[in-house]
């Protein structure tokens, strides 16, 4: 099966670590095919720019439709994914969406550790949109800046494990690294905290193999099913006709 791993910022490193973590959860015979957003930001950080990823999301799997068996959009908060699944018939996993699930599958309550205090607001609605906000314990971020995006997670590798402990002593059963550039982290730090960590990426490579062994359908009712045919002006042309249906029969 083939499986994008949509990174909606601009990072290629970033890019590159997903695909990594990815890999080392990946079955035999799945092709992961890594994309990196070809302009935005270089990483998504609050509201705004998760607008704009998420547009940037769509643009990117029009180009690529019939292309792959399942889509993952790599960016914890999940940008363009109601969008994605409501316009696109193969299935598309939210890589915050499917860590939490995990998540809920091995203890009671998660906690949400990151790298960034801004990105608190963000994640909190993402947890809230998901149904999930019962099941979290809290989200913990660092406080101060950081000196690059693609290496966060060694610069910050030691912070991350003592607020991990934290996240341990407020509740959390279980612990998600968020934000993609932790991608591959837990690997590296799961000896030195106390509960499971969970690895976005892989956690959400392997639920989007799960959904193409299941074969679902695409909805032809109710809130997921595909718009009906809208004519756009000055859309990317690949979701225009996807938009608009002239793309179907290609």
């Amino acid at each position: 099966m083939n499986i994008l791993l949509l990174n909606p910022n601009t990072t290629v490193a970033v890019t590159e670590r997903l695909h990594q973590a990815a890999l080392g959860a990946a079955s035999p015979g799945t092709v992961i095919v890594p994309l990196t957003a070809p302009r935005g930001f270089p990483y998504v950080a609050n509201r705004a720019e998760a607008q704009v990823a998420g547009a940037i999301v769509l643009e990117m799997l029009a180009e690529r439709t019939g292309q792959y068996d399942a889509a993952i959009i790599a960016a914890f908060g999940d940008p363009g994914l109601f969008g994605a699944r409501e316009l696109f018939d193969a299935p598309v996993v939210g890589m915050s969406e499917a860590a939490m699930l995990t998540a809920c599958m091995l203890g009671k309550r998660f906690g949400i550790v990151t790298f960034a205090a801004q990105l608190a607001p963000w994640y909190e609605e993402c947890v809230e949109s998901h149904g999930l906000l019962g099941r979290c314990s809290g989200i913990h971020c660092l406080d101060g800046g950081f000196a690059s995006i693609a290496d966060v997670q060694e610069e910050k590798e030691a912070a991350l494990v003592d607020l991990a402990h934290k996240a341990v002593v407020a509740g959390a059963d279980v612990i998600v690294l968020a934000g993609a550039p932790l991608a591959g982290l837990a690997a590296v730090i799961g000896e030195r905290v106390p509960v499971p960590l969970v690895d976005q990426a892989q956690a959400a490579l392997r639920q989007a193999e799960t959904l193409v062994a299941l074969a679902p359908r695409k909805a032809r009712a109710g809130r997921f099913r595909r718009p009906p045919p809208k004519v756009t002006a000055g859309l990317a042309p690949a979701l225009a006709a996807r938009i608009s249906h002239s793309d179907e029969g290609t």
